[in-house]
C-alpha cells in the first residue's frame, strides 16, 4: 500500500515512522515563538486547523474564517460560552421575535467601523444580511440565511428582519454564526469588486486584524475604539496547523496556548497535561464521511458505490485513526440533535460477502480509484484502512494527501477543474446545534460549492426546505432522518464518525468555548 504525497510514494511503515516528523517540520510556522506559553505576556496563541480563506461572511469556509471574523466584526447576537447552547446580545441592545416571520432589533449606539466608515447602523445590518441571499452575489453561505426576505430599516439603529416563512435555525445559525457578522455597507460598496477578500475593509469588534502571513499566522490586536467589554489579551495569534499531533508538540513546547488534541492522546493527558495545563473534553458536532463523486465516470454505477459502502469497516477506522475514543456515526446529524438516526441503513461493520456480491452485480472489474484526504494523521490513517478494505474486494485505491489550502478547494467549481477528477474523498465538516446546518450543504443548489458528491434529490431538497420552517419537533425529526436515508440510499456516502473534542489550554489561560469545544476567542481570559 502506498500514499501519494507530492507524487512521491511512501510506504505505510515509512509513513508511520517518519510521517510525524515530516509533518511537524512542514506544519510549524516559521514565526512560532520558542519560549514559554505566550499568554503570560499578553499574547494568546491558538492553533486553528486551516488557514484563513476570506474575511467575507458570505463566502467563508467555516470555523477557521469565523475564528477571525467573530473578534473583528459584531453580530446582533453571539454564542454564549458554556456547556449548554445559548446566545447573548452583541451589537443588538434589544432583539425580539414578534411573530413567526418578524424579528425586531435595536443596535447599541456605541459601535463604530474603522477606516472612517462611521457608526454601525440598521442599514449596515440590512446590507450585510441581504447581500448573503442576493442571487447576483452567489454567496456560498446563502443557505445559512434560509428564507430571509429583507431587513426593514425603521430608524437609524432600529429595524425588522423579515422572513418569507418561519425559519427554526435563525437563532442557532443565521444570527450567531458566520452570516450574522455585520459589515459596513460603505466600505464594501467602495471596494472595486464590492467584495471582501483577505482585507476586512472595515472592522468594528474588540479586535482588529493587524497582519496575515499566509500559512504562518494571523495576528489580531485590541481595537482602541471598542466600547464594549474590554478583551483580556492585547494580541491574539492564530497559527494554522492541520494536524492535531503536530499541534500537541507545539503546545508541550510552550509555543501555543490552546489547541484541540488527538483522541489518541486523551488517555495520556488525563494523567496530566504538560506545563500545568488542563485537558477539557467536549462532545463533537463534526461529521466525517467518505463521499463519492456521482458525476465521475468511474462512480456512475450505483451497485459499485454500494459495494464500497459495505466494504469499508468503520470500527477498524475508529480503532486505527481514533484509538477507539470515537463512536461510529449514523449520518451527518450528531446524537442529541433533532434528526439523529439511531441506526444507519448500512451497518458500521464491513460485510465483505455483501460487498463482493454487489461488485459482481455491478459488472465492474479491475476497478481503480483515487481517495483524496487532508494531511492529518487521523485522516491518512483512516485512508489506509479504507485502502485495505477496498483491496479486499478487488478495488485498488491510490491515496492523494493534500495540505489544507488545496484540500478545501477540491470540490469547488470556482477553484478550477479539479472537481472533475475527484473520485472518493474523506471529508469532515463542522456543525452548529441545528440539523439544518448539516443538510443544507447537500442540496442540489450546493453542487459544485460544498456538495462535492454532486448528490441531487428533489425529495431531499424539499425536506431540507420544509424542515427548516417546521416548528413541530417530532415532525422535524422525522424529516431529517428521511433526508439522511436518501443520502445513504444514493450510495454516495459512507458515514464514519462525529469524533469528539478534547482540547488543552495553558495554565495561564481561561478558555471560552462553545458546548462542542470550539473556541470563542473574543471571550478568552487569563486564569
Amino acid at each position: 500500500m502506498t500514499i501519494q504525497w507530492k507524487s512521491v510514494p511512501i510506504s505505510r511503515r515509512g509513513f508511520m515512522q517518519g510521517g510525524s516528523a515530516l509533518a511537524i517540520a512542514a506544519a510549524l510556522p516559521a514565526a512560532f515563538p520558542r519560549s514559554g506559553h505566550a499568554a503570560e505576556g499578553g499574547t494568546l496563541r491558538v492553533r486553528t486547523y486551516a488557514d484563513m480563506r476570506t474575511l467575507d461572511p458570505a463566502f467563508s469556509q467555516g470555523v477557521p474564517d469565523e475564528e477571525i471574523q467573530a473578534p473583528i466584526y459584531n453580530k446582533l447576537i453571539q454564542y454564549k460560552p458554556g456547556r449548554n447552547w445559548d446566545w447573548q446580545l452583541d451589537a443588538a441592545g434589544m432583539i425580539e421575535q414578534v411573530d413567526a416571520t418578524h424579528i425586531k432589533f435595536a443596535l447599541r449606539g456605541d459601535i463604530g467601523f474603522t477606516n472612517g466608515f462611521g457608526m454601525m447602523t440598521a442599514d449596515d445590518v440590512k446590507f450585510s444580511f441581504e447581500r448573503v441571499v442576493d442571487p447576483a452575489l452567489g454567496a456560498s453561505n446563502k443557505p445559512d440565511m434560509g428564507p430571509l426576505s429583507h431587513v426593514e430599516v425603521t430608524s437609524e439603529r432600529e429595524g425588522v428582519i423579515v422572513l418569507k416563512e418561519p425559519f427554526a435555525p435563525l437563532w442557532t445559525i443565521a444570527l450567531p454564526y458566520i452570516t450574522g457578522n455585520i459589515v459596513s455597507r460603505k466600505a464594501v460598496e467602495a471596494a472595486a469588486d464590492k467584495r471582501i477578500g483577505t482585507d476586512p475593509l472595515a472592522e468594528s469588534g474588540p479586535y482588529l486584524r493587524r497582519e496575515w502571513r499566509p500559512k504562518e499566522k494571523t495576528v489580531l490586536v485590541r481595537n482602541p475604539d471598542w466600547n464594549g467589554p474590554a478583551p483580556v489579551f492585547d494580541t491574539i495569534e492564530l497559527l494554522p496547523i492541520d494536524d492535531e499531533n503536530t499541534a500537541e508538540i507545539a503546545f508541550e513546547a510552550g509555543e501555543i496556548d490552546f489547541t484541540r488534541v488527538s483522541l489518541g492522546s486523551v488517555a495520556r493527558l488525563r494523567e496530566g497535561v504538560p506545563n500545568g495545563g488542563m485537558l477539557l473534553e467536549y462532545p463533537s458536532l463534526y461529521y466525517v464521511w467518505v463521499g463519492m463523486n456521482l458525476d465521475h465516470p468511474k462512480l456512475g454505477n450505483k451497485k459499485l458505490r454500494q459495494a464500497i459502502q459495505h466494504a469499508i469497516d468503520v470500527p477498524t477506522i475508529l480503532d486505527a485513526a481514533y484509538f477507539g475514543a470515537a463512536e461510529p456515526s449514523t449520518g451527518i446529524i450528531a446524537p442529541g440533535l433533532i434528526g439523529h438516526r439511531e441506526k444507519a441503513l448500512v451497518p458500521p461493520e464491513a460485510d465483505v460477502e455483501r460487498a463482493m456480491q454487489l461488485l459482481a452485480e455491478s459488472g465492474e472489474s479491475d476497478v481503480s480509484l483515487t481517495l483524496d484526504v487532508l494531511n492529518k494523521t487521523a485522516n491518512t490513517t483512516a485512508a489506509q484502512v479504507i485502502q485495505a478494505n477496498l483491496a479486499a474486494i478487488g478495488i485498488a485505491v491510490e491515496i492523494n494527501v493534500h495540505e489544507g489550502a488545496t484540500f478545501w478547494t477540491l470540490g469547488d467549481e470556482t477553484a478550477g477543474g479539479s472537481w472533475k477528477d475527484l473520485q472518493l474523498v474523506l471529508n469532515r465538516f463542522s456543525m452548529t446545534p441545528d440539523p439544518y446546518y448539516a443538510t443544507a450543504w447537500f442540496t442540489t443548489e450546493q453542487v459544485g460549492i460544498w456538495n462535492w458528491e454532486r448528490f441531487g434529490s428533489e425529495e431531499f431538497d424539499r425536506l431540507n426546505a420544509e424542515a427548516a420552517r417546521e416548528t413541530d419537533i417530532a415532525t422535524r425529526d422525522t424529516m431529517y432522518r428521511r433526508a439522511q436515508d436518501l443520502m445513504e440510499e444514493s450510495g454516495a456516502y459512507r458515514f464514519i464518525t462525529h469524533e469528539a473534542t478534547p482540547v488543552v489550554h495553558a495554565a495561564s489561560v481561561m478558555p471560552a468555548l462553545r458546548p462542542d469545544g470550539l473556541p470563542l476567542l473574543r471571550y478568552f481570559g487569563k486564569a
